[in-house]
């Protein structure tokens, strides 16, 4: 039965996804008599979180039932008072925890305060699962960096554009909306001045739902070459621009960038680029928790050789177009030894009509 009311609460978890951001994912039940009787999801960063939305949609007396929840009840007050005191007030009897708190804040304190007040305490279960809707919670609060998710999309022979630069559309409409739900879960989408230049995208979210929202766009661009009429520093949206230079960018230039409302970050060099690594603090800091990296392949390369990536998803359509000069979704040098090779792991394969995604972790992360 623990399993079958804490799948309930992950599924509850899910329908916060791009509103809680940098908070977790969480959902509660909770259960009486082999019965629910109150359901709850933390539904916006600010907002009352997912034990205390349950226990105030309780239909019956909650005196002597089971809570489930996916993550360990908070013990420390935030923007809301602690769940674990509250719970300890309701005549809950047992708690059932999907994971313990990654936050050093919490880390175990929350159940530690509900059995100090007699409530039985189980944790641990659906554990993988609940850490794989949370994936970008666990890795911002331990680490304080974003969750860096490397997104491509190519043919059958490899390719993200045709020799000319041409690349609308690989994918299948399907495949984009999925994209744009991805967008709309994570802080900020990345883009390289390549694909500025190429494309002039406006790095939105296009969804029919209303409330979706736009993600911060990052322009990584070492020398300042973004042109002030481009789409990403005039497109309407709440949603901040933030353009990444290095010292090599013209200061006058990066006035003229901050003229037109955008935020500029300046990273120290790293072999004439960005460095990445220090922008994902930089990112981190402005309590950015996830990144979407939609770049061309030479950032793609810098990426994953900075070891920032921690998963990749992969489009792949049933097209060929061919071309040496075709560029393909990593570039750079590469690698020497097919050894030596970047692989992925807990590999999952979806179906678009007829595109194909592969979504995988990065092994060494």
């Amino acid at each position: 039965m623990d399993v079958k009311y804490m799948k309930k609460a992950i599924e509850l978890a899910k329908k916060g996804a791009g509103y809680t951001s940098p908070n977790p994912l969480v959902g509660a039940v909770i259960v009486k008599d082999d019965k629910i009787i109150a359901e709850g999801y933390h539904q916006f960063y600010g907002g009352p979180h997912a034990e205390v939305n349950a226990l105030n949609n309780a239909v019956e007396d909650i005196d002597g039932a089971v809570m489930y929840v996916t993550l360990e009840p908070c013990s420390h007050y935030g923007k809301t008072p602690p769940c674990a005191n509250t719970i300890a007030k309701t005549g809950i009897k047992k708690v059932v925890v999907g994971m313990k708190d990654p936050n050093p804040i919490v880390a175990g304190r929350g159940i530690k305060i509900l059995e100090e007040s007699g409530i039985e305490v189980i944790s641990g279960v659906l554990e993988n699962e609940v850490k794989e809707i949370n994936e970008i919670f666990i890795k911002y609060i331990t680490t304080k960096t974003p969750f860096c998710l490397l997104k491509t999309a190519m043919t059958l022979d490899g390719k993200i554009a045709t020799h000319n630069g041409d690349s609308k559309w690989i994918t299948n409409e399907k495949s984009r909306k999925y994209v744009h739900q991805i967008r709309n879960r994570v802080s900020a989408i990345m883009v390289g001045i390549g694909t500025v230049l190429q494309d002039n995208p406006k790095l939105t979210t296009r969804l029919e739902e209303k409330e979706s929202s736009d993600p911060t766009r990052v322009i990584v661009d070492s020398r300042g070459r973004i042109p002030l009429d481009c789409n990403v520093l005039n497109v309407d949206s709440e949603a901040q621009t933030i353009v990444v230079v290095t010292e090599l960018a013209d200061k006058d230039k990066i006035n003229s960038i901050k003229e037109k409302g955008a935020d500029v970050i300046i990273t120290p060099s790293k072999d004439n680029r960005v460095n990445l690594a220090y922008l994902m603090k930089e990112l981190g800091k402005r309590d950015i928790d996830s990144v979407l990296l939609e770049g061309g392949s030479t950032l793609n390369y810098s990426a994953l050789k900075e070891n920032i990536v921690d998963k990749v998803i992969s489009f792949i359509a049933p097209k060929i177009i061919g071309g040496e000069q075709a560029k393909t979704p990593v570039g750079g040098n590469g690698i020497d030894y097919m050894k030596d090779a970047i692989t992925l792991e807990n590999i999952k394969i979806l179906r678009f009509e007829e595109d194909i995604m592969i979504e995988g972790k990065m092994t060494n992360n």
